[in-house]
């Protein structure tokens, strides 16, 4: 009989495995091999009564001994009801409905991955969002037997976002173009364009952001790095041609630090911006932007940062109306009393004409 039990008549004989094997199970188990454990767990689960042999080489790259501790981990330290069957020389769950993620995961790994659903909703209008919710709920369905083991799923909540649908031949035609550095030509039509115009672009990365999906690369025609909308994209075709990945490709090595979004132009500022009333408190909630300060005085806070997002800025503070005024840059502030005068003057063009 060897370390796995194998007598001359080549029955397995798991108990005995366990008490003569030299190496103990394992106390802990690597994060890289719980992907093993859940795929032993779904073989003996569904009924197959799979050996050692037949789960090494299912999994592909695993030894017998390596299944033969993982067998051992489940049922000595996650009290897997896992029982050995002589006859058909395989293993089985006396327990038919048990699986891992019961006693593997602990309480706080499944509200996570619990949680986790509910923050997917931010993807349902993607090709990927069926795929990824029922992968995630094959891992938490043995919960569901837990009387309040769904507790979360109406009481921690991510508000869905207004969204457009990725239609999937496109989705499907980026993805692929990443995965192989291959160049996609496609009819676009941007905000302000009238008509669609061709484009042929390097794709580099999706980006999303406020419920939209984006595309950012290198585009021939601008020669440069440009962001196109997944929705405002036509006749997607796959090139076959390729090409190489700049160093510096990487979106987020270009928007200078703060978190407004995924727009950004090649200028950095330095922002200096004060805020009164109740949004002194409001913008002192957030991280902004990685080098951020936050100056407060009896009045007003201030709160200074650089960014390459002028627009997304701009667009930040105005979103606060009298509560906010810009001290720097220059441009920021120009904006700021160009955007007042227009707004006076508008004021005063509707003067007696709203009623009272």
């Amino acid at each position: 009989m060897n370390n796995f039990g194998i007598t001359v008549t080549g029955r397995y004989d798991i108990i005995a495995s366990m008490k003569n094997e030299k190496k103990s199970a394992r106390a802990s188990v690597p994060k890289s091999a719980l992907a093993r454990l859940y795929f032993i767990d779904e073989e003996i689960a569904s009924g197959k009564r799979p050996s050692t042999t037949y789960l090494a080489k299912n999994w592909g790259n695993a030894s017998i001994s390596t299944i033969g501790r993982d067998i051992r981990f489940m049922k000595e330290t996650l009290n897997a009801p896992i029982k050995y069957d002589a006859m058909s020389r395989g293993f089985y769950y006396s327990k038919p409905k048990y699986r891992i993620p019961m006693g593997f995961s602990g309480a706080d790994e499944l509200l996570a991955l619990g949680m986790a659903k509910s923050i997917l909703a931010m993807y349902k209008d993607t090709p990927i969002y069926n795929a990824a919710y029922n992968l995630l709920n094959s891992i938490i369905a043995p919960l569901a037997a837990e009387s309040n083991s769904d507790w979360y799923e109406n009481r921690i909540v991510v508000p869905i976002l207004p969204s457009s649908p990725v239609i999937p031949d496109v989705w499907n035609a980026i993805i692929t173009a990443l995965r192989e550095n291959r160049i996609l030509t496609f009819k676009y039509k941007g905000e302000k364009d009238e008509i669609y115009k061709d484009r042929r672009i390097w794709p580099y990365q999706l980006l999303f952001d406020s419920g939209l999906w984006y595309l950012y690369g290198y585009a021939e025609e601008r020669n440069g790095p440009r962001v196109f909308s997944l929705y405002r994209m036509k006749n997607v075709v796959l090139a076959k041609s390729t090409f190489r990945l700049p160093k510096n490709f990487d979106y987020r090595a270009i928007f200078g630090g703060s978190h407004f979004g995924i727009f950004a132009g090649l200028k950095k500022y330095q922002f200096k911006i004060a805020f009164y009333g109740h949004s002194a408190d409001w913008v002192k909630e957030r991280k902004w932007a990685d080098d951020q300060k936050i100056t407060e005085t009896e009045n007003e806070v201030i709160i200074t940062f650089t960014s390459t997002q002028f627009e997304k800025v701009v667009e930040w503070m105005f979103s606060r109306g009298s509560t906010a005024r810009p001290l720097a840059p220059e441009p920021l502030v120009t904006t700021w009393q160009q955007n007042i005068e227009e707004t006076q003057r508008l004021l005063n063009s509707v003067k007696g004409k709203i009623p009272e």
